[in-house]
Order: C-alpha cells, then sequence, then structure tokens
C-alpha cells in the first residue's frame, strides 16, 4: 500500500531458539526487542531502546546465549510480552511528541520479525498486537527498489558497504548494531543523491476473509500449501490463525473431506503470493494446541478441485460476504426450510432467512441430510452451535464451523461429480448367493458403530444369549470401497421375533468402550443397504440413482432367482468358488455383467457397501462349501476361467510380485500337502484381474 510517513521505527528482535535467517522457523518465543526512531523530516535518529523479555518456556539455545550474552536470570526477570508492548507504545508515543511528529510506520531487515515471530506469539497468547504492527516496511525490499544494481546484497551490513557508510559493531550488543545501523542506510536512501521516498509499505491481513472460488479461476501453484494433521474440528478461522502473519486469499482454505464426506484433518491454503507460501513451510511441525502440523508444497490444481465451483446456486449463496457458515449434517429427509428457521429460533436467526439456507441434494433432487446456513455474526453463530445434538423431527443434529471452500466441496460431490458409476464387465461368473436372503419379514438385524477393530468373535459376544437364534452363514460383516470394516454387520435370524427381541436387548449395548445400535429390518432392507441405500430410523433410502429399486432378484436384465452383486463383491465370497465334491452336479443359473451396457447398466453410488464372506457360529474359522458346480459353468463361458478343484481348504494370497510364477508359489508351500500334482489348485487371475485391481493375486487349494 501507499502512504507517506513523518518517521519510521526501526525494529530488530531475538528469540530464545534460532536466529537470523531462521528466525521463528522453531516456534521459539521473543525474548528481545530493540527500537530507535528515524526523523526522515529532519534526517535525524533518536535513541536506541533495548528491552528483554520474559517467556514462558525459560530454555535458551546456545545460539541464542552467544549472541545475546544473557542469562536465564536475566529473562526471568524480564517483563512479559503484553507488558513490552505496553511499554513500546508508550515510550515511542512520547518520543514521536518530542520530535513534533504523529504518523509513523515500522521497518525491518526482512519480514521474518513481524510475520513469523510477534504475529504467531501474540496469536497464541491470545494478546492483541497494536496496529503498527499490522503495517511495515522491508528495508531489504526498499533497499533494492532504491538501487537495483545491487541485487547480490541481502544484509544490512553490505547495505551500508555499498552505501559507504562507516560501521562498527565491536562494542555494540547484539541488535543495537543492527538498529543503528538500519538508521544509517535509511537517512542515506533519502539523502542525496537518491532521494528516496519510502511509500509502499507491507500489510499484515486483520483477519481471514471468506468467499467462493470458481473452477475458471486461474490459481499460481507456487502459492498453495497443504496442511496435515488438523484437529477434525478445526474450522477456516482455526487455520488463518495458525498462519497468523501471513496473508491467505480470500476464500483460501480449503478443508479436504474423505469418502463419507467427513474433514480428514487436512487442509489445501493459498497464499497472496509465492513469498507468503515459502514462509509458510518453514511452519512446518508448529503446534496447533496440542498437536504439530505438517505442512507441504500443493499445487493450484489441488486446490481447484477442492474448493472449486461451478454451480449458480452455490456461487449465489456464498455471495453475502463476511457471514459465518454453519453446516447441518443429520436433517430428517422431509426436513423444510421452516423447520431449520425454527430449529435455530430467534437468539441466532439465519441471515436473510431462507435466502441463507442451502439444502444439499442428490442431482435427482433427493436431500442428503447435510446443510448450510449463514449468520450475521460470530454471536449468532456461538448461540447457533450451542444446539449442537439438539433434536429436529426425531433425529439429532449434528453442527460444524464451515467455509465456503467446504460448501464447494460437498456440492461438488453430490452434484458436480458423478455420483453414479457404471461396473465393469465381471471377470468370473457371479453365482447366487443363497446365503443373502431377501423378503419382507423382519428378521435380521443391523449393527451400526462397531469397532473398526471388531472380529466375528466380538459379534458373537456382543449378541450373547440370541447367538444361537442366528441363522446358518448369518452373519455379513460389511466393508467399504477399499476392503476396510465400514462399522457395520447385518445378522439373519430364525425368526422376526427372535430379531426385535436383539434389537430390543443389545440397542446400545458397549463394544470395546463403543456403543453399537441395533435396528431390526428386512432381508430387502439389508440387501438394499449392501446395494449402496441407506437405513435408520427415519426408514429405507435406495440407491442414489435414477433407476428403480436395485435389489438382486428383481432386476430386470436377469432371470428371475439370478443373484446380482458386483464382480469385486464375488472375489469376498470364497464359497462361491468351491465345490464339495468331484462329481458335479447340473450347473445352476449363473448371472454375467453385459459386457457393454445399452439401455440398461447396473449402477451403483460412491458409497457402495460389499458384503464379507458370510458366517456363523458354527463356522467360524472354516467356510463350509455350498452346493455349486463352478467347473461347468466356466467351461461353458471360457477356456480362461480356470476351476478350483476340490479343496480342504483356501487360501488367499495378496500382495505378490506381478513376475511370480507358479513353481515359486508351490515352493513357497513346501512341506504342506496341496493338490493335485499337476497344479490345478492353483488359479492364477489373468491380466484384467491384475489391472482392475491394481495387485495380483492368487487363490492356491491346499
Amino acid at each position: 500500500m501507499t502512504a507517506s510517513h513523518d518517521s519510521l521505527v526501526v525494529l530488530s528482535g531475538a528469540t530464545a531458539g534460532a536466529n537470523g535467517a531462521k528466525l521463528g522457523s522453531d516456534e521459539r518465543e521473543l525474548v528481545l526487542l530493540v527500537w530507535q526512531v528515524v526523523d526522515l523530516h529532519n534526517k535525524k535518529v533518536g535513541e536506541v531502546h533495548k528491552v528483554l523479555v520474559k517467556a514462558d518456556s525459560l530454555e535458551l539455545s546456545e545460539q541464542c546465549k552467544g549472541d545475546i550474552g544473557v542469562s536465564l536470570e536475566d529473562i526471568a526477570k524480564a517483563e512479559p510480552l503484553d507488558r513490552v508492548l505496553e511499554q513500546f507504545s508508550q515510550v515511542l508515543s512520547s518520543e514521536l511528541k518530542a520530535f513534533g511528529r504523529s504518523s509513523y510506520c515500522l521497518c525491518t531487515d526482512g519480514q521474518l520479525l513481524i510475520r513469523q515471530v510477534l504475529h504467531p506469539e501474540a496469536s497464541k497468547k491470545n494478546l492483541v498486537l497494536p496496529d503498527c504492527f499490522y503495517s511495515f516496511y522491508d528495508l531489504q525490499k526498499e533497499f533494492h527498489k532504491c538501487c537495483p544494481n545491487a541485487a547480490s546484497i541481502n544484509s544490512i551490513s553490505s547495505m551500508a558497504e555499498y552505501l559507504e557508510l562507516s560501521t562498527d559493531n565491536t562494542a555494540n550488543e547484539y541488535g543495537v548494531f543492527e538498529v543503528i545501523t538500519m538508521g544509517a542506510v535509511i537517512l542515506s536512501l533519502i539523502s542525496e543523491p537518491y532521494n528516496y521516498v519510502f511509500k509502499n509499505f507491507e500489510t499484515v491481513k486483520y483477519k481471514f476473509e471468506t468467499g467462493p472460488c470458481s473452477k475458471a479461476e486461474g490459481v499460481n501453484g507456487e502459492t498453495v500449501i497443504r496442511a496435515r494433521g488438523l484437529p477434525w474440528q478445526s474450522s477456516d478461522q482455526d487455520i488463518a490463525r495458525f498462519f497468523k502473519g501471513l496473508n491467505i486469499a480470500k476464500g483460501g482454505v480449503a478443508l479436504c473431506l474423505n469418502s463419507q464426506g467427513r474433514r480428514n484433518g487436512e487442509a489445501l491454503v493459498r497464499f497472496i503470493n509465492p513469498e507468503h507460501r515459502d514462509l509458510a513451510l518453514e511452519r512446518h511441525k508448529h503446534h496447533m494446541g496440542s498437536r504439530y502440523i505438517e505442512v507441504y508444497k500443493a499445487t493450484g490444481e489441488e486446490f481447484l478441485k477442492i474448493a472449486g465451483g461451478t454451480s449458480n446456486e452455490v456461487a449465489q449463496f456464498l455471495s453475502k460476504e463476511n457471514q459465518v457458515i454453519i453446516r447441518m449434517r443429520g436433517l430428517p429427509f422431509t426436513a423444510t426450510v421452516d423447520d431449520v428457521l425454527g430449529f435455530f429460533g430467534n437468539e441466532c436467526p439465519v441471515t436473510g432467512g431462507k435466502e441463507g439456507l442451502l439444502f444439499v441434494k442428490y442431482p435427482d433432487g433427493r436431500p442428503t441430510g447435510d446443510a448450510f446456513v449463514l449468520f450475521a455474526c460470530e454471536e449468532f453463530a456461538q448461540n447457533a452451535l450451542k444446539k449442537h445434538k439438539e433434536i429436529l423431527g426425531k433425529r439429532y443434529i449434528e453442527l460444524f464451523r464451515s467455509t465456503a471452500a467446504e460448501v464447494q466441496q460437498v456440492l461438488n460431490r453430490y452434484m458436480s461429480t458423478p455420483l453414479i458409476s457404471t461396473l465393469p464387465a465381471p471377470i468370473i461368473p457371479v453365482i447366487p448367493q443363497p446365503f443373502i436372503a431377501t423378503g419382507h419379514t423382519r428378521d435380521c438385524v443391523r449393527l451400526r458403530g462397531l469397532p473398526y477393530t471388531a472380529t466375528i468373535e466380538d459379534i458373537l459376544d456382543f449378541m450373547g444369549e440370541f447367538t444361537i437364534d442366528i441363522k446358518p452363514h448369518g452373519v455379513h460383516m460389511v466393508l467399504n470401497q477399499q476392503g476396510r470394516p465400514s462399522g457395520d454387520a447385518f445378522i439373519q435370524m430364525k425368526s422376526a421375533d427372535r430379531a426385535f427381541l436383539v434389537a430390543q436387548k443389545c440397542h446400545k449395548k458397549t463394544m470395546k468402550d463403543r456403543y453399537v445400535e441395533v435396528f431390526q429390518c428386512s432381508g430387502d432392507e439389508m440387501s438394499y443397504v449392501l446395494m449402496g441405500g441407506t437405513l435408520n430410523r427415519s426408514g429405507l433410502s435406495p440407491p442414489p440413482c435414477k433407476l428403480p429399486c436395485l435389489s438382486p432378484p428383481t432386476y430386470p436384465t436377469f432371470s428371475p432367482g439370478t443373484a446380482v452383486i458386483p464382480a469385486e463383491a464375488a472375489l469376498y465370497q470364497p464359497q462361491a468358488l468351491l465345490a464339495p465334491t468331484r462329481t458335479a452336479p447340473p450347473p445352476p443359473a449363473v448371472a454375467y455383467y453385459p459386457a457393454q451396457a445399452t439401455a440398461t447398466q447396473l449402477y451403483m453410488n460412491y458409497t457402495t457397501y460389499y458384503p464379507s464372506p458370510p458366517v456363523s457360529p458354527t463356522t467360524v474359522g472354516y467356510f463350509a462349501a455350498p452346493q455349486a458346480a463352478m467347473a461347468a459353468a466356466a467351461a461353458a463361458t471360457s477356456a480362461t476361467h480356470a476351476v478350483i478343484p476340490q479343496p480342504g481348504a483356501l487360501v488367499r494370497m495378496q500382495g505378490l510380485p506381478y513376475n511370480i510364477a507358479t513353481k515359486d508359489i508351490l515352493s513357497f508351500f513346501q512341506g504342506y500337502q496341496y493338490t493335485p500334482d499337476d497344479y490345478s489348485g492353483l488359479i492364477q487371475m489373468n491380466e484384467q484381474a491384475r489391472s482392475m485391481f491394481q495387485a495380483p493375486k492368487e487363490w492356491v487349494c491346499l
């Protein structure tokens, strides 16, 4: 910015840790502050003031002890930072009054003292810095503007030498020499023959400005960083506070979400220029509360992918600037605008009424249970957050501080990016699943909120006396797309009455320090969820696609009685690949996906759940083989589909090298009885499977 000042206040300092080019990079506190007034009109300097600052942590680095020459006792006797700042303001005001000057601006050697030390430390200690610390001149930049031919000069001493100034630091204490030399350099620059005018000063933003970001907007890749390890409840204001002293671009904080739409502890931050980005990288492993935050370089493309939007509705919603955004999660699907406005009431009015509310919906218009709300001030937002987990309808509502970038990201997830993906053609036949029963009888229960480390044995212990009422192969652990536990499981009971009793007796019972919710459901509802739908106390929602019910037994492309499950899910069903005897019965109906889907395609949303191998109390640790004729079915399809002979047990190997040979696998199992000798007990997936799953997998029959 441009301004004219009567005086400059030359400022220098030191921390209890690293100084010089690494000043502020180690989060150490300020222990020394030195300043001097330079009268630009009369071209004279004032008295040099040196003050020690008491640090909360009384520990000095060896560099600090050698440079400053003070002891811990000296630091312990000093005043804390807030008192030193008060003293600074009082002394400065008196001295300027004596000079007959009214306006001034700080001037430092570089930007580290202001941006990397004073502002971050004041933010951590909840101190309010005087306004003068939000604007300053960088003497190095001003010198290079005045003397463009001296590009290689980057220190105060070299500036003085270039300007032919006599300097002597032998008798001066640390900080005093720097301040005196800086004052002499300034007087030389404003005098003949340079006659330089200080007018373009650096600024520090008072607060972070929120705002939308368009995908059409260009983002310089040298201005973006990725912050990792953030507390999950941190907001954009918390992140801006972590980078206090550095100027973040408007709307430049994008909190990253995981596949479930929850924050994953990462954020992309965009700064106004590469210089501030480089200073941000120096805060790698600095602390936010008790957590250290990792800071890495990122790209403009990554930022736009997270924060960029194309929706006019979102742009209009975010057009009201300087609003606090609150995210609502878990809304009843029947909730209306009036319901939400009534939920917040008069103590926290929504900005613009209905215009300050944005419901998140699927492309076909169905609600997702999420919404964003605008509040005009921090007071209203805090009142709103007090309603966290209060009831609306029959559901408790979760409330979180949000950001413009998060609004864009959530809307992009549901509206801009395809939620429905076409499944690839299968590499193996899909055998009907006799264990996943369907029907309207509510003889199943759903366990929700399981610990991710929960095993089948844990579930059986949780069920207690009701274990004997579980159908054979009736426990279905639910995995996510990455093959990890999702926290859900379905259990098929022998009758609806027993399922009702389980839901009554076990609901919110504890498993490994977590309470587990238990709901009664039907076989049809279970199938819906396994195909990507949702099931909760508000009822059943089918998979989010434009087609009607995709329940496997009723999908029109396949014959009645044919099970339709993803090809990937088939890999979790070892029973389907095993035959109990060598004499195979007539082949059952075998379902295949069409190689090229045309008018009728099978769709799944991105939150699809896959069933793990069904087990029951009688088959824990061993999977009994169902009646099947995999050999005949596969032979009728393609010679490339090998068939597993009659095994005693099945072993799955993952993470094999791509160049492994059959003999290498057999050598690995040397000493065990595998059958038969002609290696027909080994099936290696073809190259299509390798490329699809990005890792070779082997099925070995022992």
